[in-house]
């Protein structure tokens, strides 16, 4: 089956787009690929006059439309959904494409997809949230799918003493920067904790979290020594600071680090609770003192975290990789 599948392609590492073409060809599907982030207009401008940012997307939703044309897909999948006009998902429909949604971020600001989503032949949600938030609109038929692993790039590595010290910690998170995170933190800084990702100099100065810092941009090959390097890999989630939006999705980092062998510490976050169990694939923390003690605890029980862990990476691999995912969704879409 021809399936033309449109997402954002980071150019510094790869992401859930990436992921997905690879399942899509790997169940042996012919796969046409649309980058519908390539703008035309500069952000400084497209940010600034709302005609530009418009007109940037007519030429987006363009081009995406004569590659469809040209190509004739049984399948559209876009991804995310936020640059993607409801004229083009009816002017897809029009030429007897099926067009399937997959929103991937968690809801936020005004949430545009939502307006668009009901055009769609089949919505599908990273997150729960916005299955709720679907429903209370109107669109009854939305489903939760939520990301998943990539066996290929997501796997344990063996790492030298010099890559342990580089990358290994007994504690390490690998993400944003966020006030509640580092407030977090803060609790662990006795222990040897590692944090990596983008905005943590937004710390403040006598931070103790800052003498932690190891790096800010980190790519798959990073994240594979990280998680083999350490005891302990925190999984902390999004929440809209402004509390317009409920958060309850289970963060792609859960996926990849269990992929990757490692023993996971999770906060509460709903979905990840309906996915995996808790004291036996990963371990979760409901508060600061919680946290310290499950620290603590795991990393003075080496066999016991280790046994998690294992147990962790058989369970995302049996039941939660792009390919079991894509399997469902063009299950669900091409057989109602």
């Amino acid at each position: 089956m021809k399936i033309l599948y449109s997402g954002y392609h980071n150019p510094h590492y790869e992401t859930v787009t990436e992921y997905t073409e690879a399942a899509i060809r790997a169940l042996g599907h012919e796969l046409i690929i649309y980058d519908d982030r390539h703008h035309v207009i500069p952000g400084r401008i497209r940010h600034r006059i709302p005609w530009a940012h418009r007109l940037d997307l007519v030429v987006i939703n363009h081009r995406l439309l004569r590659l469809a044309r040209e190509e004739h897909p049984r399948v559209v999948i876009v991804s995310g959904g936020e640059r993607i006009l409801k004229e083009t998902v009816r002017a897809l429909q029009q030429s007897g494409t099926t067009a399937v949604l997959w929103t991937i971020d968690a809801p936020s600001g005004g949430w545009e997809v939502s307006r668009s989503a009901p055009v769609y032949d089949h919505v599908f949600c990273q997150g729960s949230e916005a299955v709720e938030l679907l429903e209370r609109s109107g669109l009854a038929r939305a489903r939760w799918l939520p990301v998943g692993c990539d066996p290929a790039s997501h796997h344990p590595v063996e790492v030298t003493d010099e890559e342990v010290r580089l990358f290994g910690g007994d504690v390490v998170f690998v993400g944003s920067w966020y006030p509640e995170r580092a407030a977090l933190f803060e609790r662990l800084c006795a222990y040897d904790l590692a944090v990596w990702g983008p905005g943590w100099e937004m710390l403040p100065k006598d931070s103790a979290v800052r003498r932690h810092l190891r790096g800010a941009h980190t790519t798959p090959a990073d994240w594979r020594k990280i998680y083999s390097a350490s005891g302990i890999v925190l999984a902390t989630h999004y929440h809209d600071p402004t509390g317009s939006y409920p958060v309850y999705q289970a963060s792609p980092r859960v996926f990849e680090a269990l992929a990757c062998g490692a023993f996971v510490l999770c906060d509460r976050q709903r979905d990840v609770l309906a996915l995996f169990r808790d004291g036996e694939h990963l371990v979760c923390f409901s508060d600061g003192d919680d946290l310290v003690e499950k620290v603590r605890y795991y990393l003075a029980h080496e066999e016991e975290r280790q046994a998690i862990a294992r147990q962790g990476r058989a369970e995302v691999l049996s039941r939660h990789t792009y390919v079991h995912r894509i399997e469902t969704l063009l299950a669900q879409a091409m057989g109602d």
